[in-house]
């Protein structure tokens, strides 16, 4: 084009130029003239040029779609704004109707376009303001970790007792329990298993145990189970293996009270009381103990002296005192030197674990003393020749172990990532979780 001229103060100002210095003379413009950035129009001739996005009638007006996902630009006459909701369609309608966001006619809106404000939207939203920062209740999160957890659906309060029982028994192990956001992935997981079938080796004092049966018991629900799961009939049932006898003491105490009372406010109440009279945690005598969950799932807590041994074993099939149905999923939270003679086990057949079944393996970060362990080429210990000078023995000792076994926890990870048995997901949950599917 070579003939452009530009107009002084633009479209908006036609009218008032126009109205101002030649009154009589004949619009070039017809209808309402639109300044699309600012959502503004004149009014420069009753002309309606446009048609209806919705009817077909013909119009002047402009607008967004109320739905904020959708803010299709549109036309719209007055009638469907009112009838739709300020939205283009049935779908963004229904979609702003079940938000609560239905808006609300702005007051003194005349039929009639009024100038500068021709556009705009005819609804207004009827809605709190959000001047104000922070939550809905003024908390203030300091972490993600917080957060996420006050987003989460609420611990049982059975396990914030079992928490307590834990601390209160065994106070050098308080730290071993699962804890909320990991127990409450092992539930789901154990809810969208096909049978509901875990086993889990190292029951330490039932936090994880607990978690596990209440979703091996929503999975029967789920698939409609008939009866209770039983350890060589199928259906949903846990299988715990432990070797401390002290630690089975207290875990089985808290799954008696889960399976008499349940896990809400009644079982939480029972399970404070097994520390209300301040007598110590008694030593599980006996070789096994059963339970029954909500008429649905089974648990069988098994005393051992090698996990490993009896896994094997499992794998086998020689030993008849020791068949059960294949599982849907087994939890690894054993002796942290043997962990790929447990895949190994589990994956060589499918007596123990089912042909795509999840090994879940935990604490795979070792207190993130692993990444020590990628970078450095591993534990020296001629460094401890130093440190004997600022620590103490017992701390040296410690730490010395805890760099072997991030040293042993490493050489896992990369191996079993490599083995074409299994796929492995490797999350930063609590000290690291890995979920191992087996092809």
């Amino acid at each position: 084009f070579t003939n452009v001229s530009r107009l002084a103060g633009g479209v908006v100002a036609y009218d008032r130029t126009l109205n101002e210095k030649a009154p009589t003379e004949e619009p070039m413009f017809k209808g309402v003239n639109y300044v699309f950035d600012g959502r503004m129009g004149r009014r420069i001739t009753e002309d309606q040029l446009g048609t209806c996005h919705t009817c077909g009638r013909k119009t002047h007006l402009v607008t967004n779609c109320y739905n904020s996902n959708c803010h299709r630009r549109m036309v719209q006459c007055e009638y469907c704004s009112d009838s739709f909701f300020g939205t283009c369609s049935e779908g963004c309608k229904t979609r702003v109707v079940n938000s609560g966001m239905v808006p609300m006619r702005k007051k003194n809106k005349a039929t009639t376009p009024v100038a500068e404000d021709d556009t705009a939207p005819l609804f207004e939203e009827e809605k709190k303001e959000d001047d104000e920062s922070g939550s809905e209740d003024g908390t203030i999160y300091s972490t993600l970790d917080d957060y996420s957890s006050a987003h989460s659906t609420e611990t049982a309060p059975l396990l914030r007792e079992i928490e307590k029982n834990t601390a209160a028994f065994l106070p050098s192990g308080a730290h071993m329990v699962s804890g909320s956001m990991q127990g409450s992935l092992l539930t789901t997981l154990a809810s969208l298993s096909r049978e509901g079938r875990i086993l889990e080796i190292g029951t330490f004092t039932g936090y994880a145990t607990a978690c596990f049966l209440e979703g091996a018991a929503a999975a029967g629900k789920y698939s409609g189970a008939e009866g209770v799961g039983s350890r060589d009939g199928g259906g949903p049932f846990v299988l715990s293996l432990e070797r401390d006898r002290r630690a089975l003491g207290v875990a089985s105490a808290h799954l008696q009270v889960m399976a008499d009372f349940g896990m809400g406010d009644d079982g939480a109440e029972e399970a404070s009381k097994l520390r209300g009279d301040g007598s110590e945690a008694k030593d599980f005598d006996g070789d096994s103990i059963s339970f029954t969950y909500d008429n649905i799932a089974g648990c069988e807590m098994l005393r051992v002296n090698d996990a490993l041994a009896t896994i094997e074993e499992m794998a086998l099939g020689t030993n008849p005192t020791i068949q059960y149905a294949p599982f849907d999923i087994v939890f690894v939270d054993a002796d942290k030197t043997r962990l790929m003679e447990y895949v190994d086990a589990l994956v060589s057949n499918d007596r123990v674990l089912k042909k795509g079944g999840l090994i879940l393996v935990d604490n795979v970060l070792w207190k993130g003393l692993v990444l020590d362990a990628a970078s450095n080429g591993g534990y020296d210990s001629s460094s401890d020749e130093e440190e004997e000078l600022s620590q103490d023995k017992d701390l040296l000792k410690k730490n010395r172990r805890a760099r072997k076994l991030a040293n042993k926890m490493h050489r896992f990870n990369s191996a079993v990532v490599k083995d074409d048995r299994v796929d492995v997901l490797m999350m930063n949950l609590r000290d690291g979780l890995s979920m191992i599917r087996k092809r």
